[in-house]
């Protein structure tokens, strides 16, 4: 794969007619790193967020040897890659034919559930296997999240106890697992969700092996600057002292936008513009699938390939190559006035869902990847942070309208 030191040297070098997919592995490195040496239990990479080789290795080469997956070939990658880690079966809702494929095929011994039919389902799949590690998923308040994520998944907590109780005795290990919501902005969803755990404990009598605190974890964006990561580190930290559980209960986070959002970005062409509308190569349906339906504002910054002078920043929208009214990134995006066909944009921050989400539809699709050594245009890790939850970890300042 060529490296480039910027997406400017990439423009001068390839002029790409086709969307790149600009990798920053040292930033997934980086932020896998913080985690592992902060955060008070196992981390489990969300593979979900970006199954990239390239990303999948820098956390993997930063001590992360678990990850959470959600289906059978996700299992199958990261067993392939990597002989040896730990894969958790994290989606509450299983076929029982990739129960059984997980199981006997793969070893996987991590299983999520958040019903009794799910419960009978695993049991039956594994032929009542007595080594199965079972996480209740406990429904919490997404108040504080972008993205709901427990109004899909999650037993409530009245029969949460019914259901924790009944899984005792048939689980060698047994935890309860919850999910804040996706790009949660407040440190304080953890600790009432962990009190809930509390609760639930109490209620059913049961002792628990292991506290799962899920996902959620945010990035920073133009419009969304989230507390420094030792706030929420911090407040799972101290939540958990409440908890009565032994000292050998094992604690997992399930990181994923937190870990690989920094690790890439997006480079489209600017095909048409009209007023404070730029028609680009990339949309919805590629790797900015997030910019139009939950309308993340991405850090952005035009790429000239002549190098010409920039004009005053204004916002912009973005409609994508597709034929659908859908194919609308409502931004705003700041970019200079005078930008126009032919130009470049870099679309920060990309690194989660960007490469999942995209599909072939109307034809556009592009696979065109590269590796840059610069460093992300957003980031909540800063340079040299120290190991015991640096005060300073906030949100650096983005360069992104200017033009590169």
């Amino acid at each position: 794969m060529d490296r480039f030191n910027s997406a400017r040297s990439l423009v001068s070098a390839l002029a790409p007619t086709r969307p790149v997919t600009c990798l920053r592995p040292a930033a997934a490195a980086r932020a896998s790193s913080y985690f592992v040496r902060n955060f008070p239990g196992e981390i489990l990479y969300a593979v979900k967020t970006n199954p990239t080789p390239e990303i999948l290795d820098a956390v993997y080469d930063a001590g992360v040897r678990r990850f959470d997956v959600a289906s059978i070939t996700e299992i199958e990658q990261i067993t392939r890659r990597f002989p040896g880690a730990r894969v958790s079966y994290m989606h509450p809702v299983k076929s029982r034919d990739a129960i059984g494929h997980a199981y006997f095929q793969y070893g996987v011994r991590d299983f999520a559930l958040d019903s009794e039919a799910e419960l009978e389902k695993i049991l039956s799949a594994t032929g009542n296997a007595d080594d199965l590690n079972l996480l209740i998923r406990l429904a919490v308040p997404n108040f504080h999240a972008e993205l709901d994520l427990s109004s899909k998944f999650g037993i409530e907590p009245l029969a949460g106890a019914d259901l924790l109780f009944k899984s005792r005795s048939l689980a060698r290990r047994l935890g309860v697992c919850f999910h804040v919501g996706s790009q949660c902005m407040s440190p304080s969803a953890y600790g009432t969700a962990i009190h809930m755990v509390r609760d639930l404990i109490v209620s059913s009598g049961v002792t628990l092996d292991i506290i799962d605190v899920g996902g959620g974890f945010p990035s920073a964006y133009p419009n969304m600057a989230p507390p420094p990561l030792n706030v929420y580190l911090g407040e799972i930290a101290s939540a958990l002292k409440t908890l009565p559980v032994s000292d050998v209960c094992e604690v997992w986070a399930e990181p994923g936008r937190a870990l690989v959002a920094e690790a890439a970005s997006t480079l489209v062409r600017v095909d048409l513009r009209r007023g404070s509308f730029l028609y680009i190569n990339d949309g919805t349906y590629g790797s900015l699938f997030d910019a139009g339906v939950p309308g993340f504002i991405f850090p952005a910054r035009a790429i000239r390939p002549k190098g010409s002078v920039p004009g005053q920043l204004m916002p912009f929208s973005f409609y994508g190559p597709t034929c659908d009214g859908l194919d609308f990134m409502k931004g705003p995006f700041m970019l200079p006035d005078d930008i126009g066909e032919g130009d470049y944009i870099e679309i920060g921050l990309t690194g989660a869902y960007g490469s999942t989400m995209r599909t072939h539809f109307n034809g556009f699709h592009s696979d065109e990847m590269a590796v840059l050594t610069d460093a992300p245009m957003l980031t909540m890790y800063r340079a040299g942070a120290s190991t015991d939850w640096p005060s300073a970890n906030r949100p650096l300042q983005q360069n992104a309208g200017k033009t590169s």
